[in-house]
Formats: structure tokens, C-alpha cells, sequence
């Protein structure tokens, strides 16, 4: 028997982002079982916060929702899988038996061998963007310096990113390119509709507070759109208290066009 074994864990990555792996389709299917994300996550051992933040990056990527919450009511709320997310789930198993095959074909390449070995494998790209988008550009508007990029996210939501001529011109954006949108949350700023101000914020998308974390100094603000897009703001303690924030109500999350980062697929 060989001392060197190949090892490896099965992920789909969408634009160079992780997508779904072996964790997060258990995840899917213990909301089958259950309906709810809360008895979910305690089947996981894992909180309920890491649940949703789960959830809420694999919807923002994925082209269709995969998890859909219910609101509450009379017979209480819930949480289900889409069928698109239930198909990806037959998927991935399918893909990982594949997978370990092909981990056990290799492995038999090495049964006559007894030197270590040097498997280069994928570099994932991590960032530390707290809100990533799916999107398509639907329009450019070419400056002298800076380029102004329109995109179209799913279920009709728009964000504007404004970067530099050099930066379009090296990712090579045309109207139809699929692209990845980066906000750090720190970046979004939050407003009550009802107050309706005017900002120079070129983005400002409307959502239902569903998620607060609080810190000793700041607090981290979780809004659903109504595309099932999440997007994530983390404002001061003082802010906080001053809107007078908690979950249920509506607040509009404000960004700069210049504060948006875009990456594409190499």
C-alpha cells in the first residue's frame, strides 16, 4: 500500500467564489427534513446566524433562489427549498460519487509509489466582502477617465459601479458579461424610507431587516430585497439606536458607485 494518498473535498465555485460543497448541501437537505432553519442549523450544530449567512451567500450567487423564507403568521413561519435548489442537491450527490471515484482511480496510480508528491491544486480566490452579487452588465457609459457600468442583478435589482477605463478595459466588460459584484458592508449605509432623503449615493436598494448582530461597538444589519437578494451593513451602535432598528421593518441600504468592486471569471 501506497504511503501517498490523494485526498480532496468536491466544491462547485461560481466565478472563482465558493458556491456549494458537502456542508452546505446537508444544509439544504436538513431544511427539507425539517422546513425550518432554525431546527436545521441545531441538527448542524452550527448557530443560526452561520445558517443564514450560508444560505444568504449561496442564494446571492446562485442564477435562481435556492432557500426561500415563509413569512410568519397563523400556522407560524418556515423555511423551504426551491425546486431548483432540491435538482442541485440530486446534483452534487451525483457529482461526488463521480468525484470519489476518480479519487480512488487515483490513488491507485500511486499503490508503487513511496515518495511524497506535490499536488498543485486550484487558488481559490477569498474576499473579505461581506456582500457579493451575481449580476449582468446592461449598460457602460465610457468617460475620458472612469467608466460608469450599469448591472442587473436577479429579480430586477440594479446596482451602478463606477471604475476606472484601464480597470474596464482589463476586464474586458461588454453589455451581457456576467460579473461579481463586491460591497464591504462597512460601505453600506442605512436610512429609513420614510425620511427620503437625497444623497449622492448612485445605489440605494429597499429591504426588510432580517438579521441584526450586535457588537460592543458596532452592529452588522442583514436586509432581504425582494428579489431574495441579501445586503449586509455594519453602522455604529449609536447609529443603530438612532434609527431605531429591529427586525421586520423596512431600510433602504445606500452605497457609492465608486465603492463597488467588480471581478469577472478568468
Amino acid at each position: 500500500m501506497s504511503t501517498t494518498e490523494v485526498l480532496g473535498r468536491l466544491w462547485l465555485n461560481r466565478y472563482s467564489h465558493n458556491f456549494l460543497g458537502h456542508g452546505r448541501i446537508e444544509l439544504l437537505e436538513k431544511i427539507v427534513e425539517y422546513g425550518s432553519i432554525a431546527k436545521a442549523a441545531k441538527a448542524m450544530r452550527m448557530s443560526y446566524k452561520a445558517a443564514w449567512d450560508t444560505i444568504d451567500a449561496m442564494n446571492n450567487l446562485s442564477p435562481h433562489l435556492l432557500v426561500l423564507r415563509n413569512a410568519g403568521g397563523k400556522g407560524g413561519g418556515g423555511t423551504q427549498v426551491t425546486d431548483y435548489g432540491k435538482q442541485l442537491i440530486n446534483l452534487f450527490k451525483e457529482l461526488e460519487k463521480q468525484h470519489t471515484q476518480f479519487l480512488h482511480q487515483l490513488n491507485e496510480k500511486f499503490i508503487h509509489f513511496e515518495q511524497d508528491h506535490n499536488i498543485l491544486g486550484k487558488i481559490i480566490m477569498q474576499t473579505s466582502a461581506r456582500n457579493e452579487f451575481l449580476g449582468t452588465v446592461n449598460h457602460i457609459k465610457s468617460g475620458p477617465v472612469n467608466t460608469e457600468i450599469s448591472i442587473l442583478l436577479k429579480g430586477n435589482d440594479k446596482l451602478v459601479a463606477v471604475i476606472t477605463q484601464n480597470s474596464a478595459e482589463y476586464l474586458g466588460l461588454k453589455e451581457g458579461s456576467e460579473v461579481i459584484a463586491l460591497i464591504k458592508a462597512p460601505q453600506v449605509y442605512l436610512m429609513s424610507p420614510e425620511r427620503r432623503l437625497k444623497v449622492s449615493a448612485r445605489n440605494c436598494l429597499t429591504g426588510t431587516v432580517v438579521g441584526i448582530t450586535q457588537g460592543p461597538v458596532n452592529t452588522e444589519v442583514t436586509l432581504e430585497l425582494a428579489s431574495g437578494n441579501t445586503l449586509k451593513a455594519i453602522i455604529t451602535m449609536d447609529a443603530f439606536n438612532e434609527l431605531q432598528i429591529q427586525e421586520g421593518i423596512e431600510m433602504c441600504g445606500f452605497f457609492k458607485a465608486s465603492n463597488v468592486i467588480l471581478a469577472i471569471k478568468e
